[in-house]
């Protein structure tokens, strides 16, 4: 007698049952998180699925954290990043020294170890920026090193009527100085030794230069310091004015660059847009506002954060031991 045969049906698992998902903070919306709900969930292939799911958890809660995924590399970090936006941009305009380790993937900024980096929202001061930022985890530090996140909408609300419509008003100057050895030189700023090319990424890119003695130069860029979400349509703070301030360093090397250039030479600085100084007790409330919205988490390996550059900014806590976090940057957006 034949046995029956059986016909093994397949079995499909849904894409929301494959991960769970929370915020950060339980009491707090900004930051939502992702990690897996079963074994050998393939970030890449989810998030390739859910893009516009994940997109859609971008714009209402400013960053998204992938943790407790499979992701050991930074060919797995990159092809995540292809997975959620397209080509990732080239690091032009350079402010940080970072060491490129893949295709368009670098280094978080290479500072030491004992520097704070504040609050910002990268290439704020540039007339092309990136939308999406992404970070990679792949060497947590022994100790801090964390990427403290805050929410510009909230950042925005913190601070007076008044400092926003002067700033409103006025705009915001951010001037930097090359070549007087301290900071980056413009041939790794702009990725060439030709002034001519120079000159004419400053001309595209609504920079005024000037070329000083011994092959220095200035650049002067005025941006406007709110700009409105081109997907949400909110305003936020989006701006470098208290990060370049020659106030925000820390005390020492302040006073160095205060000893040794003048005003005009310093390698960094912000102005409001016609050129007057900006009054400490306006850089103070500021940069207040940041600190009073910073949400801080620790680094666990292999986690990625994706970031949405107009809504959340980012900072660096100092560190001890090895520490290694990747950057990436997609989505370049041009203001009008």
């Amino acid at each position: 007698m034949a046995l029956p045969q059986i016909k093994r049906r397949a079995v499909t698992v849904s894409q929301e049952s494959q991960v769970r998902s929370r915020y950060l903070n339980p009491d707090d919306e900004f930051i939502y998180v992702v990690e897996p709900a079963m074994k050998d969930v393939d970030l890449t292939t989810w998030a390739s699925v859910n893009k516009r799911l994940i997109e859609t958890k971008l714009y209402r809660h400013g960053a998204v954290l992938f943790r407790g995924f499979d992701v050991n590399s930074s060919r797995q970090f990159e092809a995540v990043v292809a997975a959620l936006s397209d080509e990732p941009m080239e690091y032009r305009e350079r402010s940080s020294p970072r060491s490129q380790v893949g295709e368009k993937i670098y280094t978080s900024t290479d500072y030491p170890p004992d520097q704070k980096i504040f609050p910002h929202n990268e290439h704020s001061y540039s007339l092309t920026f990136p939308l999406k930022l992404f970070f990679y985890c792949e060497q947590p530090a022994a100790e801090g090193g964390e990427t403290p996140l805050a929410d510009t909408r909230r950042v925005l609300r913190s601070i007076s009527p008044q400092i926003r419509a002067r700033f409103a008003a006025k705009k915001w100057m951010y001037v930097r100085n090359f070549g007087d050895g301290f900071g980056l030189s413009w041939q790794t700023v702009y990725q060439t030794s030709d002034k001519s090319v120079v000159e004419g990424y400053c001309s595209k890119s609504v920079i005024e230069f000037e070329w000083k003695p011994g092959d220095r130069l200035r650049t002067r860029q005025v941006r406007e310091p709110m700009l409105r979400h081109p997907h949400t349509k909110e305003l936020t703070w989006f701006n470098h004015i208290t990060f370049f301030h020659i106030s925000t360093l820390e005390p020492n090397l302040r006073e160095a660059i205060m000893a040794d250039f003048d005003e005009a030479d310093y390698p960094n600085n912000t102005y409001y847009g016609d050129g007057s100084r900006i009054e400490p007790e306006v850089i103070e409330e500021l940069r207040e506002a940041y600190r009073r919205h910073l949400t801080t988490f620790a680094w666990q390996k292999g986690d990625i954060v994706l970031i949405d550059n107009m809504l959340t900014s980012h900072a660096r806590s100092t560190y001890s031991g090895e520490r290694r976090i990747l950057f990436a940057m997609s989505e370049p957006f041009t203001r009008s």
